[in-house]
């Protein structure tokens, strides 16, 4: 139960919501008490009455009106408890899943290498459910729950104190068994869990790229593979409902032979005289009072189990160490030069993932204020790595990052990415409006800023022609934009963030001729007094950078002006034949090093 207290204390400004639930259950626990002593006194008034000893009916109007009074209180109390709770269980919902978010987006790139989105979504949702859904049941059930049940030892003791002592043990035994039968229960939950995550994580992906699944004709195959996944599910929680239901069938059997045990004492002391007809009537209803709370509790100890469970999902992931731990800043010390430091240095960089290979080796380079560098290498070389290492998604094994002369580690992670702009291939747009990709980077951004951009970046005329412009919603992922527009709305985001630093990552291999001439117009607009990283453009394109730097076995092969390494008889030499000839077997070859002539 400590991650459930945890939580509590995550979410302690809602105590005020949570103290004022506890105090109507209570409330409502005492109306419910008054009700057994309301018909005690008519059950003796109306045999009173019966045997000629009262007369009058005076009293039990007032008795039938006390009665109403507290089932309205009752009812009332009842209701109030409700709203607070769900308003409580309301916000908490929105304080976890917004302290969960927050998290998820201060996490480092590794840990989204590992899990699937689906995965993630899936298990937030089914922590925080479970979580809040028991904190309300719990606040409006368990405290009312223990006050009747002390309540209802302490009256009935006070009529026979073996009643009392046998309804006393109860309770602990019962739970105590119930605990017992939950730690395999949940076990067994665990199993489950893991399944749903997989499957929803996979549904997750088909979802968003259920376009290759219909080329693909993959449809049947994905919805077996999913409902596999459920009926594995099925089996889990046959077994599991099975074990559980029998064991609540004994624990219930039992407790139904103590109750018969109670009720018949009460029975037979009533006909021998030992209690009036009116005690007979308040201890059976206080017994079944008692007995309601024993009933309820293996359902209360399901739900504990599972917000335990899932709460301890929900902390597993805010125990992941954020970006900035695992990215630390250290003390930067100047670096001598013989004249103004580089904008970008790669000193001696080794890197590899988590659990593979070694992707760089010794990498050294420098890159000049407002120069134009192409990187070269065959699929896999590591050439989107060095965008990741510059971005700081991950940290070098060995070696230094210099931006300006300073060592990136000693930079916070927000000002260094606030100087890059980055083109990916994928131009990775969100659901909404033309106008709100655009201005991503910059939200205060003014509608002139944002035409201003689109137009540098040859969007502006297409957008103009959409009855909406700039209002048009482009659905998830730009999915209602062709390629080559969607990546014209990625480069106006680039020069609307203004950054002094552009990385241009495979920006228009996947274009068409006449899509990759109008947004590489927009590439060359805002390449314009920025330090550029080019990876894998066209040979067209990167014959007109200021250098070229081939990576081989993700090591610095070569560094030169295109015209130098042209006739190195290295990687760019090698490419530029390739380009050259028309055998299949070459353009294989150019393929490998993810070019296109």
């Amino acid at each position: 139960m400590r991650s459930i207290v945890r939580i509590l204390f995550v979410a302690r400004e809602l105590w005020p919501y949570y103290a004022a639930i506890v105090v109507c259950s209570l409330a409502v626990a005492v109306t419910g008490l008054l009700t057994p002593f309301i018909i005690k006194s008519a059950t003796d008034y109306a045999v009173a009455a019966h045997a000629g000893q009262v007369s009058g009916i005076s009293t039990v109007l007032w008795l039938a009106a006390a009665l109403l009074a507290a089932d309205l209180a009752n009812t009332v109390l009842t209701n109030i408890g409700g709203y607070l709770g769900d308003t409580m269980a309301s916000r908490l919902r929105a304080r976890l899943s917004g302290t969960y978010f927050a998290k998820l987006l201060s996490l480092p790139q590794r840990y989204f290498d590992n899990e699937l989105t689906g995965t993630v979504i899936n298990r937030l949702s089914r922590s925080i459910t479970e979580t809040t859904g028991f904190l309300n049941m719990f606040a409006n059930s368990f405290f009312q729950m223990v006050l009747t049940v002390v309540a209802v030892l302490t009256i009935t003791a006070f009529y026979s104190w073996p009643l009392a002592l046998l309804l006393a043990v109860i309770y602990p035994v019962f739970a105590w068994l119930t605990t017992i039968t939950s730690a395999r229960w949940q076990v067994l939950e665990g199993e489950k869990n893991r399944t749903f995550d997989v499957a929803g994580g996979r549904f997750a992906e088909v979802v968003g790229q259920i376009r290759v699944v219909k080329s693909f004709v993959q449809e049947r195959r994905e919805l077996t593979s999913f409902n596999d996944h459920y009926d594995r599910t099925i089996q889990t929680t046959r077994r599991q409902s099975r074990y559980w239901h029998t064991m609540d069938l004994s624990r219930r059997g039992a407790l139904n032979l103590i109750f018969f045990g109670v009720f018949a004492i009460i029975f037979v002391q009533t006909v021998r005289g030992a209690f009036t007809i009116g005690a007979m009537v308040l201890l059976i209803q206080l017994v079944n009072m008692a007995r309601q709370p024993v009933f309820s509790m293996s359902f209360l100890v399901d739900s504990s189990q599972r917000a335990v469970a899932g709460s301890r999902d929900y902390f597993a992931v805010m125990e992941e160490l954020a970006e900035a731990e695992v990215l630390p800043m250290v003390q930067a010390y100047p670096v001598a030069h013989g004249q103004e430091p580089a904008a970008i240095e790669f000193d001696h960089v080794d890197f590899g993932y988590q659990g593979g290979e070694v992707v760089l080796r010794g990498v050294s380079f420098a890159i000049r204020c407002g120069e134009h560098v192409a990187f070269v290498g065959e699929s896999g070389g590591g050439k989107t790595t060095l965008v990741s290492l510059l971005l700081r998604l991950y940290t070098p094994t060995a070696g230094t990052i210099r931006i300006g002369g300073t060592d990136v580690r000693s930079l916070a992670l927000q000002d260094l990415r606030a100087d890059m702009g980055v083109v990916f291939q994928d131009p990775s747009l969100f659901s909404g409006t033309i106008r709100e990709n655009i201005a991503y980077a910059r939200p205060t951004a003014g509608d002139d800023d944002v035409v201003a951009a689109s137009r540098s970046a040859n969007a502006h005329e297409f957008i103009a022609r959409f009855a909406k412009g700039y209002d048009s919603q482009i659905g998830e992922r730009g999915i209602k934009l062709s390629g080559g527009q969607k990546q014209r709305i990625a480069v106006a985001r680039a020069i609307l963030k203004d950054a002094p630093i552009l990385i241009l990552d495979e920006a228009t291999s996947s274009l068409d001729s006449k899509s990759e001439r109008l947004v590489q117009e927009g590439l060359d607009n805002l390449m314009a007094g920025r330090t550029t990283l080019i990876i894998a453009h066209r040979l067209s394109t990167i014959s007109s950078v200021d250098r070229i730097i081939t990576l081989k076995d993700g090591q610095v092969d070569e560094i030169g002006t295109p015209a130098e390494l042209a006739a190195t008889g290295g990687i760019y030499a090698e490419l530029l034949a390739l380009q050259a000839s028309a055998s299949k077997k070459d353009r294989r070859r150019l393929q490998e090093f993810d070019i296109r002539a």
